[in-house]
């Protein structure tokens, strides 16, 4: 199966301006995705990666990198629709298009390798990975959320794995938490990772689409797909501990330095 991974890298993001040439831990944000894609393309020559942006200045620091990058209309209204277009452009015989959103630094090349694998036998439209929260990680998200609400994202699934809904609320409500905790160790919230993986045609049949009525209360781009009928494969990997929402905020920035500083860079080299 020929894979395109494309990471959307917009320039002036509302709560974030430049976030991709922000640097954390002394690497750029846009650089630590950059490396991600890179390994995960190492080992399979049906995979290749490409950095689709609508600014110059994203383009040379990419370019500068070693990145293959596309530009893309600054006009385009999501990060779905710029890896469409940029999948037109440097995928035009890809069956598979992996969106690895450009602000998700500790991504683990493993679930590319996963969504990729999942997507190649999945009968549903979309793949992407969810981790099951312990209960610290719980509390964690949950206080943060308190000063940043709209970071982070949650999924409900069936038990085969297929995505019932996804929210910027942590779902689901849990109710006698407190024997539940005892009973075990993981809470029954599954925190969404921002990695998409598309059947092509899925692809362009989502961009050919208004925008969902819910995917404009929640902000969240895939709940397009399941307003219209359309399906997505949840797959469960494993956490690890500098698992975290993505960087949508500068807060969320620092937090992924604190995390770097206490666990290790899990991209680093060397």
């Amino acid at each position: 199966m020929k894979t395109l991974i494309v990471i959307p890298a917009r320039y002036a993001s509302t709560r974030f301006p430049q976030k991709p040439l922000h640097l954390i831990a002394g690497r750029s944000l846009l650089g630590r995705v950059i490396d991600i894609a890179a390994a995960a393309c190492a080992h399979d020559s049906r995979r290749h990666f490409v950095v689709a942006t609508d600014h110059a200045d994203i383009q040379r620091h990419a370019e500068a990198l070693g990145a293959s990058v596309v530009m893309t209309d600054s006009q385009l209204p999501s990060g779905t629709d710029r890896a469409l277009a940029a999948a037109r452009l440097a995928g035009p015989d890809a069956d598979f298009i992996v969106n690895l959103q450009g602000d998700a630094p500790f991504t683990p090349p493993a679930y590319i390798d996963a969504v990729i694998r999942a997507g190649e036998t999945a009968a549903q439209d979309v793949v992407t990975p969810v981790v099951r929260m312990s209960w610290t990680g719980l509390d964690e998200v949950r206080a943060r959320k308190m000063h940043t609400p709209f970071s982070g994202t949650s999924c409900v699934r069936r038990t085969d794995g297929e995505a019932l809904w996804f929210s910027k609320t942590i779902l689901p409500a849990i109710r006698k938490e407190d024997q539940l905790r005892r009973e075990t160790e993981l809470s029954p919230v599954y925190r969404h990772i921002g990695l998409y993986g598309y059947k092509r045609q899925a692809l362009e049949r989502f961009v050919a689409l208004d925008e969902g009525h819910y995917e404009r209360l929640e902000g969240l781009e895939q709940l397009r797909f399941l307003e219209n009928g359309m399906r997505i494969l949840s797959i469960e990997v494993p956490s690890s501990d500098t698992a975290m929402w993505g960087i949508d905020t500068p807060e969320d920035a620092a937090h992924a330095e604190t995390l770097i500083a206490r666990f290790g860079d899990p991209m680093a080299t060397g």
